[in-house]
């Protein structure tokens, strides 16, 4: 597999004789890939049926006879204003009853069957024009589904539809069964029941927090809606064009199954921002943030590298945007550190990126991204990211093609567990998302490289270690099939917590076949009341009072198991901090014969099919046995035989 640069290109904020001056530096420069037209729909369509395709078909052709090749995007993350006018009532609802406004983008209710329809006439008319086209190579669905917090809408669409999707959750004949889902939900705590699924109205605005089984079919039905909105373009892309179909998902973005969602595409993309999800989304201390502040977290973009790995058909993926110098929608927005371009663009290969597209080729002089740097400066002076990526080029001329290679390490990771942690975290500022985070942090600082699976998977043939922290439903099956794995199997905490609608399972979980374990109590912990353990590290955020006669592998200093073993299988019955997790997942590598290091604070490594490579995202220069990297630097070795 090559791998290839890109960028993100819109001509229609730039004059038709600039087009073709654009192109050819691209081409110079060594970029494959341009992406253009996902935010285009006004230029595309700006009245009702008044379509004005001729400047797109120009811009293909020019940028096709340079001999790049075009991703072409759908339009419809910005439906322009007449659509408003059109459909009124089309605008996504918040959980305080206030519609959203049109004046940016994402301004649309996924239930809403009128834009939908509006969706599914754009997205036909694109594909039957250009879906043959030789210079197409690729198709990129909307953008960013669920950035700014646009999967969840409480609006009369979305109450009529979920109702709908309810009846098929708990079918009887024609109607839906609605003892059923009373059953299921509990509904006779606080007199709750439901007579009719018409009564059922969306959970928000309820005096004190609603039903939690009411909750989460809420959130699998919302993102059962964004699936059922990309499919429907994905089905009309493929009856006109053989191109792979993308999506460009974004980082931390957890309220729909992107598995569940890509199964519908060739490609999953995502849009890597280091520097803006530090401040943004990795949730880090004060001081980490400060000292990565123009680097970005050592491990926030390996792991959606190798989440998207996961998403996308057969283990394809891209980077559709990759930050190219300071953001503009952070709290904060510094300039990367000399050379930071270069390892963001590495690492995405390192990990099995077919792509790397800068986002984008000139940095925008008007509107809300005036601030957000690009390749080019607004006066076409090249900045950071072009001499950065000139440098890629250069290096990749001589890199051998990327060759797969599978982890010794799964880390199963659940869209649906997130729904339930964030429904009852039972503690400020729990997080299923941090609890994982957490984990595969501590494997990379083992040196270890990773796989994430779906909860979906059913062979992890080849693991010496399986990972699945904080699962909170393990169908029976799965359980089966983790317990039949030859590694070595990390479960807890909360792992197998609940039923699929919430309930709480008897016998008492994890209920795990042939381990001895039952979690008879929780608590969640202060910041300031962490629970120490013997031998070093301690418990924080979440601790589980353990019954049982499994071996005790962890003990806290007053003498209660924290976690306990029977044969390859292991409960944690706590949120560990990083002494702990580095303990305790450096004794499971040791029992499955897995070589570790003890990797200083941001030098990371992965191994290719054929290639080690070490990245330093630290300010200086660094040493490790044996190894010298710059500050921002970047090492490729041969990987180590057993490696």
């Amino acid at each position: 597999m090559k791998r290839t640069l890109g960028t993100c290109y819109y001509p229609e904020h730039w004059p038709r004789a600039l087009w073709s001056e654009d192109a050819a530096r691209m081409a110079d420069l060594g970029l494959t890939w341009v992406r253009i037209g996902e935010f285009a729909w006004s230029r595309l369509e700006p009245g009702p049926s008044e379509l004005q395709f001729d400047w797109l078909d120009d811009a293909i052709e020019v940028l096709g006879a340079a001999g790049l090749k075009v991703v072409l995007g759908t339009p419809t993350a910005t439906p322009p204003r007449w659509m408003l006018t059109r459909h009124p009532d089309m605008l996504a609802v918040d959980a305080g009853g206030r519609p959203r406004k049109f004046g940016s983008r994402r301004h649309y209710c996924f239930s809403h069957p009128g834009y939908l329809e509006e969706c599914r006439r754009i997205v036909t008319l694109l594909a039957e024009r250009y879906g043959r086209n030789p210079h197409i190579a690729a198709w990129q669905t909307d953008n960013e589904y669920g950035c700014h917090d646009t999967v969840i809408s409480y609006s009369d669409a979305a109450r009529q539809a979920f109702r709908g999707w309810l009846r098929d959750r708990y079918p009887m004949g024609n109607g839906g069964d609605i003892d059923a889902l009373n059953a299921a939900w509990g509904n006779i705590f606080w007199s709750m029941d439901y007579a009719d699924f018409d009564e059922i109205d969306l959970p928000n605005l309820t005096v004190t927090e609603p039903n939690p089984a009411h909750v989460l079919a809420f959130r699998r039905f919302s993102s059962d809606q964004v699936v059922a909105f990309n499919r429907a373009q994905t089905d009309i892309i493929r009856q006109h064009s053989d191109a792979p179909i993308g999506h460009n998902y974004m980082g931390r973005v957890t309220e729909f199954d992107h598995f569940a969602t890509g199964a519908d595409l060739d490609i999953a993309t995502w849009d890597s921002y280091p520097l803006g999800f530090l401040e943004d989304r990795v949730g880090a201390t004060p001081d980490r943030q400060r000292a990565y502040a123009r680097q970005g977290d050592p491990d926030f973009q390996a792991f959606h590298h190798d989440l998207y790995r996961a998403v996308g058909k057969a283990g394809r993926w891209w980077v559709m945007e990759q930050q190219p110098g300071p953001v503009n929608w952070a709290p904060y927005n510094p300039a990367p550190l000399p050379g930071m371009v270069r390892l963001w663009t590495w690492e995405a290969f390192a990990h099995g990126a077919e792509a790397v597209c800068y986002f984008r080729w000139r940095q925008a002089p008007f509107a809300q991204e005036q601030l957000h740097a690009g390749m080019l400066r607004p006066d076409s002076v090249p900045a950071q990211a072009f001499h950065e990526a000139a440098e890629v080029m250069a290096e990749l001329s001589g890199a051998p093609e990327v060759t797969p290679h599978q982890a010794p390490v799964a880390l199963i990771f659940d869209y649906a567990a997130e729904w339930m942690w964030q429904i009852q975290p039972q503690g400020q500022g729990l997080s299923y998302f941090d609890l994982v985070l957490d984990h595969y942090r501590a494997l990379r600082q083992l040196g270890l490289s990773v796989d994430i699976l779906p909860p979906a998977t059913r062979d992890f043939s080849g693991y010496r270690l399986i990972l699945a922290p904080g699962l909170m439903h393990v169908p029976d099956d799965l359980k089966d099939v983790l317990n039949a794995a030859q590694g070595q199997l990390l479960i807890g905490p909360r792992t197998a917590a609940r039923d699929a609608d919430f309930a709480l399972p008897v016998p008492l979980p994890p209920a795990w076949p042939g381990l001895d374990v039952t979690v008879s109590r929780l608590e969640t912990l202060r910041p300031d009341m962490p629970v120490t353990l013997d031998g070093g590290g301690a418990v924080i955020r979440w601790l589980e009072e353990l019954e049982g006669n499994a071996n005790v592998v962890l003990l806290a200093k007053d003498g209660a198991p924290v976690a306990m073993s029977t044969g390859r299988v292991t409960y944690m019955g706590g949120w560990g901090d990083a002494e702990t997790l580095h303990r305790l997942l450096g004794d499971l590598c040791r029992r499955a014969g897995l070589a570790t290091m003890n990797l200083p604070d941001g030098l990371r490594l992965r191994d290719t099919g054929a290639e080690r490579f070490w990245f330093n995202y630290g300010a200086e220069p660094l040493e490790f046995e044996g190894i010298s990297l710059p500050a921002a630097g970047v090492l490729r070795q041969p990987r180590p035989a057993g490696a």
